[in-house]
């Protein structure tokens, strides 16, 4: 990507600054397995004191948790043949299920059409409970619940299936999600700047390390170096839907991975059909976007822009990360920011985001003709 493309780019990225759609970003870009942009703006915090953000600043991934975290570990479960995609909840965890969760499946709840609902404030209702029972009491009211809808019928984007899928996780690997996936991916990769947050583990890390949150009105502070997600903090700093923490090499690293064994240049750490299957859209429901824990461009309004491939994947957090990847175009975007600080009220970045995948790809065409 030559100086004058970059320059292009980096104003955008800048400019988003400036104009409030957010306090910081750091911006990287890949074109066929190569980096061509990676750049850093604005600031990772501004109350109560202002920091300016880095090209390593760690942010609260937020729902990159779901694609980057859960569902990589699944895919693991299931290329060693721990978890069939089709297995039912009755064979997977233990106990006398409720008869309405019973058949339900791992294909179902990654491809949020389960019937379970989007969202709940658990944490309101965890205060009293010992923090060691909370997944556990948890867990058992999610699937006392009455079904959303009919599974199967309809598809709506949902925290609480994640969080399921993460109990799964549990019993198949044998081990809790986070030291399953620092042993096969985080560890082997390198990945010294990404972890699956708990509350109160000790860490090498210092504040400023981290691109601050929302001054949250729960816990009466700026959020900064713990998981912004109320439920997930209060389960203990990560579940199935939230908690992973990361840069935006790191995340790189990651979904670049990933790519190369979609495309068939690795085979060490999952089968490449695996990752073909997981990135595949499902269309179980007529019109849903969903592949397998990871999204997939919409026809309209896609936050990808208009650019980006059908045989592309992608997944948004809320706090502001993003990351999509352009299987058949080979580019990965990876876009992180701290829109939600100190406000999650600021929203500007659903206008902004697809401008910029516009511009990285308008630019990315004009550098290949």
């Amino acid at each position: 990507m030559n100086m004058k493309i970059m320059d292009r780019i980096a104003t955008l990225l800048f400019e988003g600054a400036r104009a409030g759609v957010y306090p910081g970003a750091v911006l990287l870009v890949s074109h066929k397995g190569k980096i061509t942009f990676f750049q850093s703006a604005g600031h990772c915090s501004l109350t109560p004191r202002s920091d300016s953000m880095h090209r390593d600043t760690i942010f609260d991934l937020a729902s990159l948790t779901k694609p980057l975290a859960t569902t990589l570990a699944i895919m693991k479960l299931v290329d060693e043949g721990k978890i069939d995609l089709d297995q039912t909840l009755e064979t997977l965890l233990p106990g006398d299920l409720p008869w309405d969760k019973r058949t339900l499946t791992p294909r179902l709840l990654l491809s949020h059409c389960a019937g379970f609902a989007d969202w709940k404030p658990f944490y309101r209702e965890l205060d009293d409970v010992r923090r060691e029972k909370r997944k556990e009491i948890l867990r058992e009211r999610i699937l006392n619940m009455p079904p959303a809808y009919q599974a199967g019928k309809e598809t709506l984007y949902s925290d609480l299936g994640f969080m399921v899928l993460e109990w799964l996780i549990e019993e198949r690997a044998g081990a809790s999600m986070h030291l399953f996936l620092d042993y096969h991916f985080y560890g082997p990769l390198g990945l010294n700047r990404t972890f699956l947050s708990i509350n109160d583990s000790k860490t090498i890390f210092e504040e400023v390390d981290f691109a601050a949150t929302e001054d949250c009105q729960w816990r009466k502070k700026i959020i900064r170096g713990f998981v912004h997600d109320e439920n997930a903090y209060s389960l203990g700093g990560y579940s199935g839907h939230s908690g992973l923490f990361g840069t935006a090499k790191d995340v790189y690293t990651l979904v670049n991975l990933l790519r190369m064994h979609f495309h068939g240049k690795r085979s060490d750490y999952l089968r490449p059909e695996t990752v073909r299957i997981f990135f595949s859209r499902q269309n179980i429901v007529n019109g849903s976007t969903w592949a397998l824990g990871w999204d997939t461009p919409s026809n309209e309004a896609s936050s990808a822009g208009q650019y980006f491939s059908v045989n592309s994947v992608g997944h948004l957090g809320f706090t502001g990360t993003s990351v999509w990847m352009d299987l058949e175009k080979d580019v990965i975007v990876v876009f992180l920011t701290n829109r939600v600080h100190p406000t999650r009220d600021n929203e500007k970045i659903k206008a902004f985001r697809p401008v910029l995948h516009d511009l990285i790809m308008e630019e990315l065409g004009k550098a290949s003709d």
